[in-house]
Parts: C-alpha cells; structure tokens; sequence
C-alpha cells in the first residue's frame, strides 16, 4: 500500500471517529506508523508494525477517547506513563496540536524512536524523559503538574492509579485504556485510588472506528487531594505489591 492510500485510510478512520483533528493528522499518523514498522526490524518496539496490525490496535484505540466530552479541554497538558512505542500520547499530540503531551518511557531504546518520531514530524507539543514512572514523579517539575496522566500498560487499575496519580493535579485525572476485564478491577481500584488522593473511578465505554465488536473502555479517577508523601513507592513495588487489597486502609 502506497504512503498515500495509507493516508486515506487513517482519514477514513478519523472521519468515522467524528472529533476535530488537525488537517495534518491522518498523514503524520501514516509517517508515524511508516517509522514504527522501519525501527521494529530492528528492535523490539511493538510484536507486530504492520498497518493491519496496528491500525485499530494501537492508533485508533489511542485516539477513541477524544470522542468523550469534557475530557480534553483546549490547551490540555498530558503525561503518557510507560510511553512504549508512543501510545497513547503520541497520537494524541498528532491529533491535538493545542495539548502538550510528556511522554515518559523506561527503556532509552524506546525514546530514541520517540524523540525521532517527534523530529520527522516536527511536532513542538512533545517532549520525552528517560525514566521510571515511580522516579519521575518525585521530581518537583512533574509531581501533580499535569491535567490528565494515562496509560495503556498492560496492568491492573491499582498498579496504574499508583503510577498516574502522583502525576496529576488536585481536579486533574487519571485514565486507564481497558478491555473487557475493566469491570473486574475496579473493586481494588477504587481502594488504590482513594488511598492516592483520587476519587472512585468511573468507567466510559469507548468505541473504537473499524472495530465494533470490540469492548473497550476508560477508567478514570478524578484527582480529590494530594498523593500521600508516602506514594509512589520504589520502583517495581506498585507492580510487585498493588494496592487496593480487600485490607488496604483508606
């Protein structure tokens, strides 16, 4: 498929999602994606780069929840938490030029492809740091900045609240990108959360273009007041311990 029909197709996907996009959108996603298949014949970036493969997958999916309203004020701050390949804030950067979106990644391999990305497609919304979710958000710059932290890691809800939630700002909030298991975690997510500063979390189905039969959604807490002293604790610990256990005490 030529670079061209591979833009048409990203528009055609775009158009069905029915949200405001720049006019540049659907030809950087098809960069961005010609780019992610080029590095992963050399890295391990995502298992498979084809446009099949991640058309619906990974871009759409990134870009579904623009279609919930209240969610992305003009002028939206984001940190992405475990960035990996560039999902789900380098789309939305793509899409939402008016956001400005810090995309935080532990694996230094990772943010070259997304510092390069960012260069081909000259994108002056995004920035990138080299680290661990649990360090970064004690740095004083980060720590309860952003409006909104998300995160499509493959990872319960009250691992993810503890690794969003330290980043976002009294009023600010956390998303999670689920699949059909969400309704199982939100017991303990809710118990991790209102231990972070962050309220109950509500869950928005999500409907991804191209993809009708597929059940995803967004988790997302509202942040009430601000993350204990005590959180995040060490890295690997949010994983290796959740919280929101049946004795968690709130």
């Amino acid at each position: 498929m030529s670079r061209a029909e591979e833009t048409a197709l990203f528009q055609a996907r775009l158009d069905a999602l029915g949200v405001a996009c720049d006019p540049r959108t659907a030809q950087r996603l098809a960069r961005y994606r010609e780019m992610l298949w080029e590095w992963n014949q050399r890295m391990n970036l995502t298992g498979d780069a084809s446009l099949e493969a991640t058309l619906d997958k990974h871009f759409m999916d990134s870009l579904a929840p623009l279609t919930l309203p209240g969610l992305w004020p003009q002028g939206t701050n984001l940190v992405d938490v475990g960035s990996g390949a560039g999902f789900p804030g380098l789309p939305l950067a793509i899409a939402r030029l008016d956001m400005d979106v810090f995309l935080i990644e532990a694996q230094q391999k990772k943010i070259g492809f997304l510092d390069a990305v960012i260069a081909e497609l000259r994108l002056t919304n995004v920035s990138t740091l080299h680290a661990r979710s649990e360090d970064a958000a004690w740095d004083t710059g980060l720590r309860e900045r952003f409006d909104v932290a998300a995160a499509r890691a493959v990872a319960a809800a009250p691992v993810l609240m503890e690794l969003l939630l330290p980043f976002v700002r009294t009023g600010g909030k956390a998303l999670c990108y689920k699949g059909p298991s969400a309704q199982e975690e939100i017991g303990a997510g809710n118990r991790a959360a209102m231990l972070l500063g962050g309220g109950v979390l509500e869950c928005y189905p999500v409907a991804v273009p191209g993809q009708p039969d597929w059940q995803h959604c967004l988790l997302v807490s509202q942040k009430r007041r601000p993350t204990p002293a005590a959180y995040p604790r060490k890295a690997g610990m949010p994983a290796k311990a959740p919280l929101g256990g049946e004795t968690t005490q709130i």
